[in-house]
């Protein structure tokens, strides 16, 4: 019987829980959430997550929901993908996840669904994009000034979940929303280039192309998704 149950969207940030499970080579199995009738905002779905997100994981602890915390447990409870608890580097490595989780990712939702924090009116849904994509720059910026450090928890040899989480931002950030990311060019971040083509040929990532129809560069040059089930968006 599998351990997890990991409710999922395609593309969505579910696929940095996936990405986790499949390189730690962990038995799950998932539960599609339809995200073409809004499902997440359903009562049945918001009885395992009530905040009404994507992802949420079934554990035999129970339920959890943010991807941070559901990637943070995952290192802690199986090891490896981070620094483990006492290690003299941890507090690095979680400044940065939360970073990535609470600024960076916080801040692509708010160009992804600018009507969900300013309402419906277009010249609002510009203003929020113009001055969050600022800020978003500086973000990536500082991203890959860390990421040509020469750190054990970031970019290099041993992949940890900080790795697939700003990969999966970057996918973000050169797809969404489709039409109107001429803001983002990853070349200007090379270390994060780096990060990303690396990831591209781990099985991990190819077990997540395969489920999700990522395309075969998901991270350096992003598609939009041909997913075999369920929508994006």
């Amino acid at each position: 019987m599998d351990d997890y149950i990991l409710h999922y969207a395609p593309d969505n940030a579910s696929l940095v829980v996936r990405l986790a499970l499949e390189d730690r080579g962990l038995p799950y199995r998932t539960a599609l959430v339809d995200r073409a009738s809004e499902a997440q905002k359903g009562a049945a779905y918001r009885k395992i997550n009530p905040v009404g997100l994507i992802p949420a994981l079934e554990t035999p602890r129970g339920v959890l929901f943010e991807t941070a915390a559901i990637l943070l447990w995952l290192a802690d409870t199986h090891g490896g993908l981070g620094p483990a608890p006492g290690d003299v580097q941890r507090g690095h490595f979680l400044k940065w996840l939360i970073f990535v989780s609470n600024t960076l990712h916080a801040g692509l939702r708010l160009t992804f669904y600018p009507q969900n924090y300013v309402g419906d009116a277009p010249e609002y849904h510009a203003a929020l994009r113009t001055g969050t994509r600022t800020g978003l720059d500086t973000q990536l910026r500082l991203l890959d000034a860390e990421a040509r450090r020469a750190h054990g928890w970031f970019n290099a040899a041993e992949v940890t979940v900080l790795d697939y989480y700003v990969a999966c931002c970057l996918r973000w950030a050169g797809l969404y929303p489709q039409g109107d990311t001429g803001w983002f060019d990853l070349a200007r971040y090379p270390a994060l280039w780096d990060l990303a083509e690396s990831l591209e040929s781990r099985p991990a990532t190819k077990a997540a192309i395969a489920a999700e129809g990522l395309g075969a560069k998901p991270f350096t040059r992003p598609e939009p998704p041909q997913p075999p089930e369920g929508s994006a968006t």
